[in-house]
């Protein structure tokens, strides 16, 4: 079938893709879309309560949540750009993303991958200077700092978007089958028929030294993070800080060298279980790891969630532990 897709693609009237369908009985078919759906509404779930808990709570309305509001909202944005298509098209068996489609996913994926992968660098300076350096906080993290920062973040990541997806399909394609459950990059310049992906490669290649660069500046903050962690006498001071900085960095970590090895790695020509496995990685589990990270050992979240979902006998505590948790 997909000898015969590439035999009739015209590259000048190409309006549609091939996706990669999990497989061709309809019964695993109808299993992929129920998976995915567990997983999406649990995604979406986590990533909702913690915009809500910060939005309506006025105890929440700091640095640290700031920025963690606007991490939810950017893994809820990265799933709803690639799931409920890959979805639907379990659900009615088939493969089709139309052009136009294709091109959204790439722009939308990448501007909150990007946004999400700067917001944690700005997170972990955050952390830093909360715990390092705490009586510079007030001063170097004010409202105007943060709000300066996001906005940042959201426009790097906005221009990330347009500089790849207009990269991408600046060439013409020889092919429309996509060996990817949604319309990824590497898999998408192995269909080009021109020297203009090349383009794209060097785009592809700057991203991933700058990339590296935010990586080792996050493990370096860390590294002081730790240190002055190991300092404090009270044992439940460092598990507080402890039990969110590392699993936030094995999460971040594991999203970084998956989405790494997939970008930078030659394509096969042949769909992939290990290329599908990593892409799953690092597209869809941190937006579901993050919510819990941050919110199953965090009891001011904890809180303000309870309250929210009218749970009473949950305690509510005060922010004087705060400057401990910062």
């Amino acid at each position: 079938m997909d000898a015969k897709v590439q035999s009739i693609v015209n590259q000048s009237s190409l309006t549609e893709f091939l996706l990669l369908e999990f497989s061709e009985v309809q019964e695993l078919q109808i299993l992929h879309f129920f998976v995915f759906l567990a997983f999406y509404l649990a995604t979406v779930t986590g990533n909702l309560l913690i915009i809500s808990a910060v939005v309506f709570d006025h105890h929440l309305h700091t640095p640290m949540y700031f920025f963690l509001m606007n991490l939810a909202m950017q893994d809820l944005g990265q799933v709803s750009v690639i799931i409920p298509k890959s979805m639907a098209n379990s659900l009615m068996n088939t493969r089709h993303i139309s052009y136009s489609g294709c091109v959204a996913q790439v722009f939308f994926f990448l501007f909150f991958v990007a946004s999400d992968f700067s917001l944690l660098t700005v997170m972990a300076y955050d952390r830093y200077i909360a715990i390092c350096n705490p009586l510079q906080y007030e001063m170097l993290m004010n409202k105007q700092a943060c709000i300066q920062m996001v906005a940042s973040v959201w426009i790097s990541g906005f221009l990330y978007g347009v500089l790849h997806a207009g990269g991408t399909f600046a060439s013409p394609f020889c092919s429309n089958v996509v060996n990817q459950f949604f319309c990824e990059i590497p898999q998408l310049l192995k269909l080009a028929c021109s020297d203009l992906y090349l383009i794209e490669i060097g785009a592809v290649v700057l991203s991933a030294v700058i990339g590296l660069g935010c990586f080792i500046f996050i493990v370096i903050t860390y590294v002081h993070i730790f240190t002055s962690v190991l300092r404090i006498s009270s044992i439940e001071g460092r598990q507080k800080v402890f039990s969110t900085c590392l699993p936030h960095l094995i999460v971040f970590s594991i999203a970084v060298s998956t989405g790494s090895f997939i970008y930078l790695k030659p394509t096969s020509n042949t769909p992939s279980l290990l290329d599908l496995a990593l892409s799953m990685i690092y597209s869809m589990v941190p937006p579901l790891i993050n919510p819990i990270i941050y919110s199953m050992r965090n009891k001011e979240i904890k809180n303000a969630m309870s309250k929210l979902l009218g749970f009473r006998h949950f305690s509510l505590n005060t922010f004087s532990s705060f400057s401990l948790q910062r």
